[in-house]
């Protein structure tokens, strides 16, 4: 389910369009990454776009790059991609967990209000990345938000004006939402 559809459709459509041509940042690649692991609701749309794109790159002719040494070298600046976390756990579908680097019971988590932590992945150019584990029935203090925020529910659910949300759900949110969820 999604909140907030705008003049050019669905906010969850553009989000699996990027997906599927690969343009999105990383913390919203994983983010649905996980929704798809999640979720089969979205699974054999993006696997069309998929093909699509496939499509579109074999009519491509290829074309060399001018720097190419460079971008290899960005690419390799990036490190190390952290190894998987291990076994599957209930609570961090695969893309999440290998992106985290940790189980869901290593969560280092840092109290923020009463029945409310959380825990940044980080918070830098590409945008701020963080888990709430929040305690059933509590409500978020009503609040609006600086540019868009994407949520993905990975156990439990919660609601809003908009409407209710469940596991493998994504929500949208921006500055012109003033919202209370719970």
């Amino acid at each position: 389910m999604t909140s907030m559809p705008d003049a050019q459709g669905r906010p969850i459509d553009v989000l699996l369009a990027g997906y599927a041509a690969g343009t999105l940042t990383r913390p919203l690649h994983v983010l649905v990454a996980s929704h798809l692991a999640l979720s089969v609701e979205n699974r054999g749309y993006v696997a069309a776009l998929e093909t699509l794109k496939g499509f579109e790159i074999e009519r491509i002719t290829p074309k060399p790059f001018a720097d190419r040494d460079e971008r290899l070298a960005a690419i390799f600046a990036l490190g190390d991609v952290p190894a998987p976390a291990g076994p599957a756990d209930r609570l961090l579908p695969a893309p999440l967990r290998d992106f985290l680097g940790f189980s869901a019971k290593d969560i280092p988590w840092k109290s923020k209000l009463p029945g409310l932590k959380e825990h940044v992945i980080m918070d830098g150019p590409e945008g701020e990345a963080v888990l709430y584990w929040i305690k059933p029935g509590v409500a978020m203090p009503v609040h609006t938000h600086e540019g868009s925020e994407v949520t993905l529910v990975l156990e439990g659910g919660f609601r809003d004006a908009f409407g209710h949300y469940d596991k493998g759900d994504v929500a949208f949110a921006d500055e012109s939402v003033d919202h209370k969820p719970v």
